[in-house]
């Protein structure tokens, strides 16, 4: 008993101690007056420091001087916008003009040539030229092709006094009708190289031959691919198709019976897959499959038309290679159902509201369908009938092409992969007839795109352009009912361009500029972003050139700025946004002001952004130029190079001159004839003058004071995109090397933004230092950066933005010298722990920016993280104290890894086991295909091998390797409310208490926050990330945004019919007319042949 009472008596005293250790432990108190003390001794010196060594308050007295002299305008958004697209439209104008002399050149030389089919003819093959034979002698349709690097061809090896001719490899290059046509396109050298002398801003010039060779100027080497391949194919680019044919709505009918297993499916879905890929975003689409009974492919898209865009293509060809064959093919059904749908969207005013169309993909026909199309098609025939006979069995060939025939559609019969691209574009030639025929030379623009087929090795400098495109026809009487589209002609037109033509800095820090098409999909904008990162490689996003306006400008919910811009309406409004900057981290509020027009003559619309505020006032100076002059030659000034201050690429003789160059050459009368934004010009030169005297003040800091081991760089930048820096440190010292270099993006003015100091700068307080550290791959360092103004009677406009970039080793030395007491402090009169020293193991110092992220703390790796990820019980506290307040921020552009397509709702997870057995029926199908083709003419002219790998490739690796999708997320910012400038409260974690300080450092956007290291309390409060998170769409949702139909233009031209068109050119010799007694003969072995299998 007495053993238990002791046992008992010990316990409640170990209990004792710990219960005492608990309460001492939640009682450490941090006095708030010590971190306010140290707040305000280290605002002092950070602020003399900043000071001094940038010599912003040098800079702002020297603009107080010449207040006197200058001007301050507030900028008319109605006036800019007329200006620009007026520039704009005389740009593109211009293209127009030059694609229209190389059509009527090409319709000429076709008009009077005779064909001749012994034509013996050479001709530069971009892939042969500049080859040897083993003897060292040119190959034949090579030859000698002198080739130079030029600039504005992107420094590409090029000769501008000819062209070449790309053929593809499945293409035979000494084809007779090939020669007559490259024959007959000789005649358009000449008209590039003229179109090319009276426009040089003009880039690639284009003609892409409907019987499948390209010209292009100026001349190059083609390179192929790694297996020695040319898979390019004019005829499948979209600046072809959208000029070869009016918008049109598809439906797409493929045989899924069992007769169709094998090699015949195979084919069917490469032949789907090559019909998909002529369709563009002017075009509505859907597809069906069918045995004896119709199948969506995408239940969600029953009994509707979706937009052709490249999203919802991608998603079918995903859906279409998960189709297995089964069953009784009944063809009845599938066709009264496919002609519901596209009359009903007829009806409605909904689709193209132009061509119709059916695709019927099958290895025979066998029903009386005769009635289905009396009922809905015939006598009009508003809907074309294409057919395509799959496999090698010609049974049912005459009653397949006898729906075509008589349906104003085409027939062709595919029994190889080889065949697939070739019959497939036969199509796209019935449908350009009403337009041939009439002689209606539309003019095309097409979507934003990176050709990365041609400039694989320069797409990212090159990024997105749009081409400009014209049909070519043949103007000979005994052909015109034919319609015979003889190509297409274009040019390329880099996007860059045409928003350079706005200029930035007019537009101000977060002004900007953005073009959209008439389907309200993006050209050009700066939050725009058309690559994403795979391991080390950038790569296009899967749907880059079709993002809406509406997730870019996601504020404008009610799409009051999306309808008028795509409706090609003029006018302007004013939305209150979220922005953000410093790649999204940074959120800032922001009042813009919307101003929007049409591009004449094209489906494009342009719009520009003032920011309320400074944003919207701009100040001219003026000095003299030889005064100007002077300054500007100094060696720590530079200009923005993507910037136009001259214009350099008109004249050939001025693509050697930087913009820097070319602006004090014209100053100094040497290069008159350059063509410069004088206004511009007037405002660097002011620039120069009124900053020249910060370069002789960072000297005299740099001799005559001992500048301290980590203060790196001093740097200037104005509105006009003139820049001034001082190296403090050498580059074998400096631990921000890449700071303010070519590579340093981010922080230089380029066509997209202000560098981030600037922006950062101007939308703080004037004259007080904002600091935030840099992480750089590893590399970290921290930046201050104050804004200059200047005013002018009521009126204040930003003049620039100042600052000083420091080593961390000097920001720790100074604050951990400041943060500490000495041990003989007097604590008589402190509440607390007292002598306090964030050197202490038990506190925890940090300081920390206005958006949360971390600028110093004890444990390096901190530097640059967001506070709630390294303490979120403390940050949670100061989010419910209002001290930082979260800001939602949406990002309708990002990637996700997901296993399946990311819009889909019908499709399952495909299972290993069935990758398996989609290899090895491939496999067998191909080699299948293999034995039945091989032959040595066959192997000379076809592609078959390449089709196959091409064909395993996009349906098969693509889902294996791209591990990432389109999708979107939501993730939080936060901003801290200066209003509240201390906090300290304590934090109940389970067995103890974390006691914490927080005090605004004045004079700065940072604050000192000072936690009790000794209480952990991650258990009871996890992290606050700011990592994005993928909104979820339930499968109504999804299917819902699939298949919604924003508000969109229609291209303004249809060309369906022409009473005039051969409408018996469809397929074969000849017409075929009914004939019953083929028919039932044909339908009889049918019956017969299904009894029999």
């Amino acid at each position: 008993m007495e053993t238990g009472t002791l046992g008992i008596r010990s316990l409640l005293r170990i209990l004792g101690c710990f219960c005492l250790w608990i309460l001492a432990d939640a009682q450490m108190k941090i006095p708030p007056e010590t971190v306010q003390q140290w707040a305000s001794v280290f605002s002092v010196q950070l602020r003399d420091f900043s000071t001094k060594f940038s010599g912003s308050l040098l800079l702002q007295k020297k603009l107080k001087d010449v207040e006197s002299i200058i001007k301050i305008t507030e900028l008319n958004g109605d006036n800019l916008l007329r200006d620009y697209s007026e520039e704009i439209e005389r740009m593109l104008g211009s293209k127009m003009k030059s694609v229209k002399r190389l059509a009527e050149s090409a319709e000429d030389a076709d008009l009077y040539h005779e064909y001749n089919s012994s034509l013996q003819f050479d001709y530069y093959n971009s892939m042969l030229i500049n080859t040897m034979d083993e003897d060292g002698n040119s190959v034949e349709l090579g030859g000698e092709f002198p080739l130079e690097e030029n600039e504005h061809f992107n420094n590409l090896p090029v000769n501008t006094q000819q062209s070449t001719i790309q053929v593809p490899t499945n293409v035979y290059n000494k084809d007779p009708k090939l020669l007559n046509a490259i024959y007959n396109s000789e005649a358009l050298n000449d008209v590039y190289i003229n179109n090319f002398l009276r426009d040089p801003t003009l880039t690639w010039q284009y003609f892409g031959s409907s019987y499948g060779f390209f010209r292009i100027y100026p001349g190059i080497k083609w390179t192929p691919d790694n297996n020695g391949v040319v898979a390019f194919d004019s005829r499948n680019r979209n600046w072809y198709i959208q000029a070869a044919t009016s918008p049109k709505d598809i439906i797409i009918m493929v045989d899924i019976s069992g007769s169709m297993k094998g090699l015949k499916m195979t084919i069917a879905k490469h032949t789907i897959n090559t019909i998909l890929d002529t369709l563009g975003e002017n075009d509505f689409v859907n597809v069906i499959a069918y045995t004896d009974y119709v199948r969506y492919v995408e239940p969600c898209f029953r009994g509707t038309l979706v937009q052709a865009d490249l999203d919802n293509r991608e998603h079918f060809k995903l859906l279409v290679e998960e189709l297995h064959v089964k069953g009784e093919a009944k063809i009845k059904n599938a066709m009264k159902e496919s002609f519901k749908i596209l009359n009903e969207a007829r009806m409605n005013g909904q689709g193209s509201m132009c061509n119709q169309a059916i695709m019927l993909i099958t290895d025979g026909a066998m029903e009386d369908f005769e009635s289905v199309f009396e009922e809905f098609n015939w006598p009009e025939r508003r809907v074309r009938v294409f057919t395509y006979l799959i496999g090698r069995e010609m049974t049912f060939a005459q009653a397949t092409k006898w729906i075509a025939c008589n349906n104003k559609g085409y027939y062709t019969h595919i029994s190889t992969l080889a065949d697939v691209q070739e019959n497939v574009m036969e199509y796209l030639h019935v449908l350009s007839r009403p337009m041939v025929i009439n002689h209606d030379h539309d003019i095309i623009w097409t979507e934003a795109y990176m050709d990365t087929v041609l400039f694989y090795t320069k797409a990212q400098s090159l990024l997105l352009m749009t081409s400009v495109a014209m049909p070519v026809f043949s103007k000979k009487k005994e052909t015109l009912s034919h319609g015979i589209l003889l190509g297409v002609v274009g040019t390329d037109v880099p996007l860059m361009e045409v928003m350079k033509l706005a200029p930035r800095y007019i537009l101000g820090p977060h002004g900007y500029a953005f073009l959209l098409n008439n389907n309200g999909y993006i050209l050009a904008h700066p939050d725009l972003r058309p690559l994403y990162k795979d391991g080390k490689k950038l790569k296009p996003k899967p749907n880059y050139n079709s993002v809406d306006l509406s997730e870019v400008e996601w504020e404008d919910t009610e799409e009051m700025l999306r309808t008028p811009m795509v409706n090609g309406e003029t006018g302007s409004m004013t939305l209150n946004i979220r922005a953000s900057v410093d790649k999204g981290k940074r959120p800032m509020y922001l009042t813009n002001n919307y101003f929007y027009t049409d591009i004449a003559e094209t489906p494009f619309s342009f719009g520009l952004v003032l920011t309320k505020g400074h944003g919207s006032l701009m100040f001219t100076g003026n000095v003299s130029v030889e005064e100007g002059l002077h300054d500007m030659t100094s060696p720590d000034l530079s200009l923005a190079s993507e910037w136009t201050y001259c214009e350099t690429d008109i004249d050939p003789d001025h693509r050697k001159y930087t913009q820097h160059q070319a602006v004090i050459r014209y100053l100094q009368g040497k290069e008159p004839d350059l063509e410069c934004d004088e206004l511009l010009l007037q405002q660097i030169l002011f620039d120069a003058v009124v900053t020249a005297p910060l370069e002789a003040y960072w000297n005299s800091v740099m001799l005559n004071d001992r500048v301290e081991p980590g203060v790196e760089t001093a740097f200037l930048g104005t509105r006009s995109g003139l820049m001034r820096l001082m190296r403090y440190a050498g580059t074998e010292t400096r631990v921000a090397k890449k700071f303010l270099t070519p590579l340093d993006k981010n922080n230089l003015f380029t066509i997209d933004h202000f560098p981030l100091w600037y922006r950062l700068a101007v939308e703080n307080t004037p004259g007080r230092f904002f600091y935030y550290a840099v992480n750089d791959k590893g590399v970290k360092y921290v930046i201050a950066t104050t804004a200059v103004t200047v005013s002018s009677g009521d009126k204040m406009a930003m003049a620039g933005a100042i600052g000083v970039q420091m080593s961390l080793d000097w920001l720790e030395k100074r604050f951990w010298a400041i943060a500490k007491q000495p041990s003989d402090t007097d604590c008589s009169n402190v509440e607390g722990v007292c002598p306090l020293s964030c050197e202490s193991d038990d506190l925890s110092c940090y300081l920390v920016d206005n958006n949360g992220f971390i600028l110093l703390s004890k444990e390096r790796n901190d530097v640059g993280r967001f506070f709630g990820e390294v303490d979120g019980s403390v940050m949670a506290s100061l989010i419910k104290m209002g001290m930082f307040k979260k800001v939602s921020l949406f990002d309708y552009q990002a990637m996700c890894k997901n296993s399946h397509h990311h819009a889909s709702s019908a499709r399952p997870l495909l299972s290993p086991f069935y990758m398996i057995l989609a290899l090895m029926r491939w496999l067998f199908s191909n080699a299948l295909m293999f034995v039945l083709d091989f032959n040595f003419c066959g192997l000379w002219h076809s592609d078959y091998f390449v089709d196959a790998k091409a064909g395993y490739h996009t349906s098969h690796k693509q889902k294996k390797v791209d591990a990432l999708q389109p999708c979107d997320t939501a993730y939080p910012g936060f901003m801290y409310d200066s209003s509240v400038r201390e906090a300290n409260s304590l934090i109940k974690c389970g067995r103890c208490q974390k006691m914490f300080v927080v005090q605004q450092v004045p004079d700065s956007n940072l604050v000192l926050v000072v936690t009790q290291a000794s209480c952990d309390c991650s258990r009871q409060f996890g992290p606050i990330l700011l990592q994005p998170k993928e909104i979820k769409y339930n499968a109504t949702v999804k299917c819902n945004r699939m298949k919604s139909q924003k508000v969109r233009r229609r291209p303004e031209s249809c060309h369906s019919y022409h009473p005039k068109e051969n409408a018996k050119d469809c397929g074969g010799a000849s017409a075929i007319s009914m004939s019953l007694r083929l028919f039932a003969a044909s339908l009889l072995f049918s019956v017969l042949l299904l009894q029999w299998t």
